[in-house]
């Protein structure tokens, strides 16, 4: 990892003005755009969304080809530009064709993406933004920090700051004032401008039309005033038919600041005459920059379809905390790592991919149903293929992918930790491993593993089925004893529990790392650990591993190329159950039957990302909860992730601590005295922050908590 982009992050997480702006826009905005959609079927809309664009995205050449004809016929002028070079060229060149000096922009990300300012200065022309947000960040001398919201890590106090040092005098950091000075020093600049550049959120094929949306009317008087308009459109913004652009209108503004309507819809359908009543050249320019390349690529076509709306950025929990200028380029979040490393390099995303935390948030909200996690994890698999693994992380998974190595290896180091325990937790580790327990506590490896424990667990004789438990690597080898209680609960719906023993790590630390090759040998080695054809559910208690068995292991050796033992995946993942769907099905199915205590005990759930996002569990385990007789307190923000992330949170401490910190506030201010989940990973850093700060508040597995109620 670069030392700059450490520094990026330290500066980003330093800085208090941007994570108050970020954090409070990103608690609100979940709560309007749910008011937005209200009434709108948005896996509909989006599932609608995705048809056109990844339609589009099939036929790039064919669509720009028909868009072209249509257009000329109506007095455009159409160009073709593949690379960003050639499209500054053309505009340097129609700006020295007619002296023109002047230049305004309305918001264009396409312009930003090729740097098309600094070119334009360093040829002489004078170029101004009036898009309010990037007029600001002009005049700041920076770069959008977000795609809809370029200046929304600017509180108002900066903007007063920043504008007061434009015109000479001191401005109050208040808004009307703020706005109103921005109008009075843009209209000469619309009025005098040679050439108006936007971009176009739209293009329509069938009828050579640009689709422009704002909240500011500048982008009209950009494509009006000036006697020439060049519009910059990348290829993926075109779409068949003019009705494609209902869906997209209709979801843009909701998902991006929800609104209900933008201020401004702009449909621009040939050149619009001049104030004069003369001609006015109109230029589109469709830009690729690798985007046909991107087309064909059957796995990051998909990305295609993103109406950059920045909802990813909105939701994202990393995002909120260090802002976009971290990304290191034009387009900011988990999107934004993906063009990113298709209109730059693959290598320019290199350390920022690794900002994503796999919380599948941004797969939920994106209108154009882009499953970006999934993307960033093939960026991964592709730099390891490239550059292979890093020395300390191929020899950490050689080492997991030897069973016997590995489980004796944390057999041995039950034993040298005995020093440093204490209640069953870490809390200060010796030297460089210090880091590791500074904010939060570690739980202690078990001295036994569940491996042996369930071998001294009576079960009932007369089972009438078997389940094969898979443990994972934190039940097995620090918390025995949420395996226990899940072997308790299945016992009591007549399930004979049995734990496979060449079960191993599922392999979800390797594919998210993106070595593909060590998670497919992992998925093999449980595939056949778990192979007994008498066992009728494989059942884990935790979301991570079920998630691996029932998702991900057929997707990491089809991309390996061991297609022979997909078969085998499929069977496993038709049998493989989380625990609370699993207990759910059971209860209704009248098997088991809980016994709620003769007080309701107030707790607090915590919804785990790969149980909720993934697996898509959410009621079931409230519904338990209650049946236990639990009084269920609900948290503010329970499905934001805890920042555990699987080695996330060693990778980026610095990110983790705060993403967790906000989970604690959010769990204490229930005032329940437990909070449970559905993940060891996450009760190993909730219980570990939870401690670390002397809170009365006590951490369980809901298996454990289910298990002390049965009927």
């Amino acid at each position: 990892m670069a030392a700059e982009f450490k520094q990026a992050i330290e500066r980003a997480l330093a800085n208090p003005n941007l994570t108050g702006a970020l954090g409070r826009f990103s608690e609100a905005y979940v709560v309007t755009r749910a008011k937005a959609y209200e009434g709108i079927d948005f896996e509909a809309l989006r599932g609608e969304i995705a048809a056109i664009k990844g339609g589009a995205a099939g036929r790039l050449d064919e669509l720009a080809q028909e868009f072209t004809s249509a257009a000329s016929a109506k007095g455009v002028t159409v160009v073709r530009a593949n690379a960003p070079e050639e499209v500054r060229a053309y505009v340097l060149g129609l700006a020295a064709k007619h002296g023109a000096t002047r230049v305004v922009k309305s918001k264009s990300m396409a312009s930003e993406e090729i740097h098309l300012n600094p070119a334009l200065v360093a040829a002489g022309v004078e170029v101004q933004e009036t898009d309010l947000g990037e007029w600001i960040i002009q005049l700041a001398g920076q770069r959008p920090s977000h795609m809809v919201m370029p200046a929304i890590h600017l509180t108002k106090e900066d903007v007063a700051e920043i504008f007061s040092k434009e015109v000479k005098e001191r401005i109050a950091a208040d808004i009307p004032r703020l706005v109103k000075l921005a109008r009075k020093e843009l209209r000469e600049k619309f009025l005098n401008a040679d050439i108006g550049i936007s971009g176009a959120n739209v293009a329509v094929a069938e009828t050579g039309s640009l689709v422009i949306i704002t909240n500011e009317g500048n982008a009209r008087l950009v494509t009006t005033l000036p006697r020439i308009h060049v519009a910059i459109v990348g290829l993926e913004k075109l779409v068949p038919r003019l009705a494609d652009i209902v869906p997209i209108l209709t979801a843009l503004p909701r998902s991006a600041t929800s609104q209900l309507l933008t201020s401004y819809v702009s449909i621009i359908t040939g050149p619009a005459p001049n104030p004069d009543g003369g001609a006015k050249e109109l230029h589109v320019i469709l830009m690729d920059n690798r985007r046909t390349e991107m087309a064909a690529d059957p796995k990051f076509k998909e990305a295609l379809q993103c109406i950059r709306c920045a909802s990813c950025l909105n939701v994202c929990p990393v995002y909120r905390l260090v802002g976009g200028h971290v990304f290191g380029d034009v387009y900011a979040g988990g999107i934004g790592t993906i063009l990113t490393a298709w209109f730059n390099e693959l290598q320019k995303s290199a350390d920022i991919q690794g900002l994503c935390i796999q919380c599948g948030n941004c797969r939920d909200v994106c209108p154009g149903k882009i499953d970006i996690p999934e993307l960033i994890v093939e960026i991964r698999r592709r730099l390891v293929k490239d550059k292979g693994q890093p020395t300390v992380q191929r020899a950490i998974f050689s080492v997991v992918n030897n069973r016997r190595l590995f489980h004796a290896m944390l057999r041995s180091a039950s034993l040298a930790q005995k020093p440093f325990v204490k209640d069953g937790l870490i809390r200060h580790l010796p030297m460089f491993l210090s880091g590791l327990a500074e904010f939060r506590s570690l739980p202690a490896i078990a001295p036994k593993p569940f491996r042996d424990e369930i071998r001294k667990l009576e079960q009932p004789k007369d089972c009438r089925e078997k389940a094969a438990f898979f443990g994972g690597c934190l039940i097995d080898f620090a918390y025995p004893e949420m395996g226990a209680a899940v072997v308790n609960v299945l016992n009591a719906a007549g399930i004979e529990v049995t734990f496979p023993e060449g079960q191993t790590c599922c392999g979800a630390p390797a594919r998210y790392s993106g070595a593909y090759d060590v998670a497919a040998q992992n998925a093999a080695d449980n595939i056949a650990a778990l192979a007994d054809p008498d066992v009728r559910y494989v059942v884990s208690a935790c979301a991570t591993c079920t998630a691996a068995l029932k998702h991900e292991f057929a997707n990491a050796l089809a991309t390996s190329g061991r297609t022979a033992e997909l078969p085998a995946a499929k069977a496993l993942a038709e049998k493989t159950w989380d625990f609370s769907t699993l207990v759910k099905k059971l209860v209704d199915e009248g098997r088991l039957a809980f016994a709620p205590g003769p007080e309701r005990t107030p707790i607090t759930y915590h919804d785990s990302c790969h149980l909720k996002r993934t697996l898509r569990v959410t009621t079931q385990p409230r519904e338990l909860l209650a049946l236990a007789g639990y009084e269920l307190k609900e948290m503010f923000e329970s499905d934001m992730c805890c920042g555990m992330g699987g080695s996330y949170s060693v990778k980026f401490p610095e990110i983790s601590t705060p993403i967790l910190a906000r989970k604690l506030d959010n769990v204490e201010k229930t005032g329940a005295g437990l909070a449970t989940m559905d993940c060891p990973g996450c009760v190993m850093q909730i219980r570990g922050g939870l401690d670390k700060r002397h809170s009365p508040v006590a951490t369980r597995h809901i298996a454990e908590l289910l298990a002390e109620r049965l009927a």
